[in-house]
This record gives C-alpha cells, sequence and structure tokens, in this order.
C-alpha cells in the first residue's frame, strides 16, 4: 500500500469513528439544577419576592394564599414562612407522595371549589390537613378534609355506624365548600377563613374580639393554627414550584419543563460521508 493509499484509508477510518460516535450517541440525562433561595425586597413593591436560582436566573414571585398577600415587609413574619419552607422541602420531607396525590385528587377537587366560587388554594387545605389520605385523628377528625363528625353532618354529609361520607372526596369537598362560604360570609378574608377552618370559627371570634385584631398575620393564636396559613403557602409553593424545593419529577403535571433530553441530529453532511465511506469498506 503506498503513502496516498494509507492517508486515504485512515482519514475514512477518521471519519467512520466519527460518524459512529454521533450516530450511536445521545446526550446525558440532564442533571437536576442545585437551587439557592436569596430573598431581596423590591423597594416599590415589598410583596415581591426574588429567588436566584442555580441556573443564573432570577424569579419573581410572591408568597399569597387566596390572592392575599403574604405581608413580607416584617422581618418576624417573614422568618416565619421562610422556616416552614425549609420544613417542606425535599430534603426535610423526603417524600413526593404529596405531588402523587395532588396529581391524583386536584382534578376532582378543583371543579367542585369553582362552582362554589371558592379560591383555588383551597384544595392544599386537603394536603395539610390529610395529604389528601382518608384517615382518622386522635380527636375523631376523619376524612381528607378532615371533618369533625358534628360538623360533617352539619353540612350535609352522613356519618352513622354504616356510612362515613367524610372518606368520599366528591361529597366532602362538597361539604367543605359549604363550610368555607359560611366562614367566609363571616370572617370577609380568606386567610381568616382559612384560620377558622383549623380553629373553629366560635374560638377565632373570641381571639379577634379580646385581641380587637382582624388580621391574622398580626393575632395571637395557638401554634397550629398560627402556623396553618404559613402552612398552606409553602404546601402551594412546593406543589407549584417542585424544582425550586428539590422536587425532581418527569410527571408535566407537577413541572413546567421537562429533563428528558432530546435526541440529537446528526449533521447531513457528516451522515453522506460517514456512508459513502462505510460503502467503500465493504467493496
Amino acid at each position: 500500500m503506498n503513502k496516498k493509499h494509507l492517508i486515504t484509508c485512515l482519514m475514512l477510518l477518521g471519519l467512520i469513528s466519527s460518524a459512529k460516535l454521533l450516530l450511536n450517541s445521545s446526550p446525558a440525562q440532564a442533571s437536576a439544577p442545585h437551587h439557592t433561595f436569596q430573598d431581596s425586597f423590591d423597594a416599590a413593591n415589598p410583596y415581591k419576592k426574588i429567588l436566584a436560582s442555580g441556573l443564573g436566573k432570577q424569579i419573581e414571585f410572591n408568597y399569597s394564599f387566596a390572592n392575599e398577600n403574604l405581608p413580607a415587609e416584617s422581618p418576624g413574619i417573614l422568618t416565619r414562612m421562610k422556616k416552614m419552607l425549609t420544613s417542606y422541602t425535599f430534603n426535610t420531607m423526603q417524600t413526593t407522595h404529596l405531588h402523587r396525590n395532588a396529581a391524583k385528587w386536584f382534578p376532582v377537587v378543583v371543579p367542585i371549589l369553582r362552582a362554589y366560587g371558592i379560591p383555588d388554594d383551597f384544595k392544599y387545605v386537603p394536603l395539610v390537613e390529610s395529604g389528601f389520605e382518608a384517615g382518622t385523628s386522635s380527636k375523631g377528625a376523619s376524612g381528607y378534609w378532615q371533618f369533625m363528625p358534628a360538623t360533617a353532618r352539619g353540612f350535609g354529609l352522613k356519618v352513622n355506624g354504616d356510612v362515613d361520607e367524610r372518606h368520599n372526596v366528591r361529597k366532602s369537598t362538597v361539604a367543605a365548600c359549604k363550610y368555607i362560604k359560611s366562614l367566609y360570609k363571616e370572617f370577609g378574608s380568606w386567610t381568616l377563613v382559612a384560620a377558622a377552618y383549623n380553629i373553629g370559627g366560635n374560638s377565632l371570634k373570641r381571639h379577634m374580639s379580646s385581641q380587637n385584631e382582624d388580621n391574622y398575620f398580626k393575632m395571637k393564636l395557638n401554634r397550629e393554627t398560627a402556623t396553618y396559613v404559613y402552612r398552606l403557602m409553602s404546601m402551594k409553593e412546593i406543589i407549584e414550584k417542585p424544582r425550586l424545593y428539590g422536587y425532581f419529577h418527569k410527571n408535566p403535571k407537577l413541572i413546567a419543563s421537562s429533563t428528558v433530553p432530546r435526541k440529537r441530529k446528526m449533521d447531513p453532511e457528516v451522515e453522506r460521508k460517514a456512508l459513502m465511506a462505510l460503502s467503500l469498506l465493504r467493496n
């Protein structure tokens, strides 16, 4: 074999190797970005929060429940919110069952909430109350919405030795809507409604009267009720923005963008030359 033929063969082998590499390779699975949370305030809008992500992007968002914003200008309130959010991250919870249950039951619950004029954010109540699991608490509250027997019966559910409709998602959601609507007529604020759902309407009224206060975030309440709206907001955050809090799913219902890579296409000219080289070798 003369020098010219040797050089030609080496070039062909190099081209074939490159073509095979491009034909058979696909990009590695995109690794999950690491996000760090850096909150800052906008002087013109103290409610607006900035999330600095590991991708170098800044995402603006508000902590809110039923269109009522967290008064983030208060350091104490913001500290409480951040502490609650931390307890809901994947690093802390180490489970994705809340996201799975949300994907399963939100399509059932949300249309009922809307039919009764209840803000969509109340879909997070059963997630906080029961994780959308039909269990029973030590106090006797049961079902997805954790109704006490008397309250359940008062809003149309059958609760007796033979049947317990608190464990029926659709029927218990209808009852919850009626209850929430009655609370809103009484309190006129969705955050107060959420607090009343947790502590009871009469108990909340006594606290409001004794403290002469009608702002949930300024009231002194028992530990569970004082953190209840923060828990709802935190639940909303991790369900609506799972990637930002360490939850990495391929379910398009839970995250906006997919991490599944696209196959890399070979350049047409490279493909043509590779096929020619393979043809020459076969001859």
